[in-house]
C-alpha cells in the first residue's frame, strides 16, 4: 500500500505499521517479542479486523504513545504529533513509517543511545593469590531464564561489564610490573559486552587485537577476541591484557548464557625472589605482580525512560579463576 499523509488508513496499512515482521519492522517486531536483534519484551499492540476503516482514534492513539515511549528509551527524534479523538477521521499521519524504521535500527543496534541503564552492584570477584607472575585468567558468565529475556535485555541497551583491580602490591612497595599492570588497567578502563559490540571506557596502551565491533549476537560457541590490549610505554612492554566471550548455544536466538574471559599475562621470564642476603635493597618480590580482581557488573535496562519493563539475568557465576600461576 501507498502511506500517502492526509488519507483515510486502512486496516491493513494500520496493522502494517504495528505487526509487520518484515522491513519496514512494525512496532510488535521491534518492541514487542521479536527475534533476534529486533524485541524489547513490549506488550503487543493488538491489530484490528472487520473493515477497511474500523480504526479508532484509541488505537491510533495506542500506536503513538507506544512509539513515543521507545523514543524516549532509545532516546531518538520522532515526529510531533497530536492524538486524535473520538469522531475525528483517523487519517494517516506523516512520516510514521520512517519514524517506525528509526526505532527498529535503534533496537537492532542495541539501544546505544539509551541512558536509562543502571550499573548492578558487584555480581562476582575474582581475585588472584596474594603475588604472582605469568597469568591471571578469569572466567565468569551470566544466565537468563530464557532467550528472549536475554535479547530483550541486550536490545535495550544492557551490557555484561568487566573491571580489573589491583589491590595490592608484591609483597613490599609496588613493584615495575604493578605499574605495568596498572597502565593496562587504565587502558582497558570498564569493559562492556553489548548486543552488537563491545566497548572499553580506556584509550590508552596498543589494541593489538580490534574485534570491539562483536557482540553478544556475533560469539560462537567457541571463545571470539574482543581485545587484545599490549602495554606499550611501561617497563614490561610484553604484558597483555586480553578479552573473550562466548554463548552457551552460538545463536543470538536461542542463547541463555553469556561468558567472558579476561587474561592478564606477565610475559617476562624473570620471576625470581630476592631473599635474604641478595636483596641490595631490591624489594623481595620485584618480579611479581601484587593481587588483581576481576568484578564482574551488568549494565541494567530500567524503566525509567519510556520502557514498561526489563528483562534482566537470572544468575552469574565464576566459571574458573586461576588466581594467578
Amino acid at each position: 500500500m501507498a502511506y500517502v499523509a492526509g488519507d483515510t488508513i486502512l486496516d491493513d496499512e494500520y496493522n502494517t505499521f504495528v505487526n509487520s515482521s518484515s522491513s519496514p519492522y512494525g512496532y510488535n517486531h521491534f518492541a514487542g517479542t521479536g527475534s533476534g536483534a529486533y524485541g524489547l519484551g513490549q506488550t503487543h499492540i493488538a491489530t484490528v479486523t472487520g473493515g477497511s476503516t474500523t480504526i479508532t482514534a484509541a488505537q491510533w492513539n495506542a500506536l503513538f504513545t507506544a512509539m513515543d515511549n521507545i523514543g524516549n528509551h532509545t532516546n531518538d527524534t520522532l515526529t510531533t504529533r497530536s492524538q486524535v479523538s473520538a469522531g475525528d477521521t483517523i487519517a494517516i499521519k506523516a512520516a510514521v513509517e520512517a519514524d517506525l524504521a528509526t526505532l527498529a535500527a535503534s533496537v537492532a543496534g542495541g539501544c546505544v543511545n539509551a541512558t536509562a541503564i543502571s550499573e548492578s552492584a558487584e555480581l562476582q570477584s575474582s581475585a588472584s593469590g596474594t603475588r604472582w607472575n605469568d597469568n591471571h585468567t578469569v572466567e565468569q558468565s551470566i544466565t537468563f531464564s530464557s532467550n528472549d529475556d536475554l535479547r530483550h535485555f541486550f536490545n535495550a541497551g544492557g551490557k555484561m561489564r568487566m573491571k580489573l583491580t589491583r589491590n595490592g602490591n608484591g609483597g613490599g612497595s609496588a613493584t615495575s610490573k604493578d605499574s605495568s599492570v596498572d597502565e593496562l588497567i587504565t587502558g582497558m578502563g570498564n569493559f562492556d559486552l553489548g548486543a552488537q559490540v563491545s566497548t572499553r571506557s580506556g584509550s590508552t596502551e596498543t589494541l593489538t587485537t580490534d574485534g570491539l565491533a562483536n557482540g553478544v549476537a556475533d560469539l560462537g560457541t567457541g571463545y571470539t577476541t574482543l581485545m587484545l590490549l599490549t602495554q606499550d610505554s611501561g617497563t614490561y612492554t610484553s604484558m597483555t591484557l586480553q578479552v573473550d566471550a562466548k554463548t552457551d548455544t552460538g545463536d543470538y536466538d536461542t542463547a541463555t548464557v553469556v561468558t567472558m574471559k579476561l587474561t592478564l599475562t606477565d610475559a617476562d621470564a624473570t620471576d625470581g625472589e630476592y631473599t635474604d642476603g641478595n636483596t641490595d635493597t631490591v624489594d623481595q618480590y620485584a618480579e611479581f605482580i601484587g593481587t588483581t580482581d576481576v568484578a564482574l557488573h551488568t549494565m541494567n535496562p530500567t524503566t525509567g525512560e519510556g520502557l514498561a519493563s526489563v528483562a534482566s539475568i537470572l544468575t552469574s557465576a565464576e566459571e574458573s579463576n586461576n588466581g594467578g600461576v
